[in-house]
């Protein structure tokens, strides 16, 4: 094993996108065999409904993430506000390992922070509002409880839903809250975040403490894939073409 940690975020893998679905294979098989680590920081999937859902490309997925596991790599997932139903049969189908909402890695020396990115929203309250429900064991019993093909029409239902919601916010309100990141990377003693969700990849620089902290968002897999890669020499933003 090479010395490089991969970290990516926001696939939104779904059926009416196959060559995401397909980058996406090819990554697994390819780039990320033979690194030590690879952290997928949610959004993995579109939509999850359910481990017991066959739909494409779930199966071919969970096949690939396996064979990368199983030939050595570590691969972390946190979960997103997508795919926050993937539960302990995923886990176990594929050889992951589930992250915490904010998780601390050592990375080559640094403690570096690790979240979604969804928690920094702050001033989306009606979002953290319906996420601290969805989070609760009872309701996602009940709704994982529901027949399968209840909850693909529910999964459609909310993507339409989240669709109209959005064009009614400001960027502003979508973004992260500059307050909210410094707090937590004060309480998490940290000078080094990682997170995706927002779609808006930079490399941000503030100040923690009087010392100088980054923060890095990272990119969506649209019309091709972003991954953060880092070994002990640094850090690179690569494209997957």
């Amino acid at each position: 094993m090479k010395q490089e940690t991969l970290f990516i975020s926001d696939l939104h893998l779904r059926p009416i996108r196959p060559a995401t679905t397909r980058r996406f294979l090819d990554f697994l098989e390819h780039r990320a065999v033979g690194v030590e680590s690879l952290y997928i920081l949610g959004d993995l999937f579109d939509a999850w409904v359910g481990d017991d859902d066959p739909s494409p490309p779930n199966n071919a997925v969970k096949r690939s993430l396996k064979q990368l596991t199983s030939s050595g790599t570590a691969v972390y997932f946190q979960h997103g506000n997508r795919d926050f139903l993937i539960g302990e049969r995923f886990i176990q189908e594929t050889g992951i390992k589930l992250l915490g909402d904010y998780t601390l890695i050592c990375l080559y020396g640094t403690q570096t922070l690790l979240t979604h990115g969804d928690l920094l929203c702050t001033d989306d309250i009606p979002y953290l509002e319906f996420r601290a429900k969805t989070r609760k064991p009872d309701w996602r019993q009940n709704v994982l409880a529901k027949p399968l093909i209840l909850r693909l029409l529910y999964a459609r239902w909310y993507r339409l839903r989240s669709y109209f919601h959005k064009r009614k916010k400001t960027q502003d309100i979508m973004d992260v809250n500059q307050k909210t990141v410094e707090k937590v990377m004060r309480d998490y003693n940290v000078t080094r975040l990682i997170h995706g969700h927002t779609h808006r990849p930079a490399v941000h620089e503030i100040c923690i403490n009087g010392v100088t902290a980054q923060r890095f968002v990272l990119d969506q897999w649209d019309q091709c894939g972003s991954v953060l890669r880092w070994n002990p020499d640094g850090y690179r933003m690569e494209r997957i073409l």
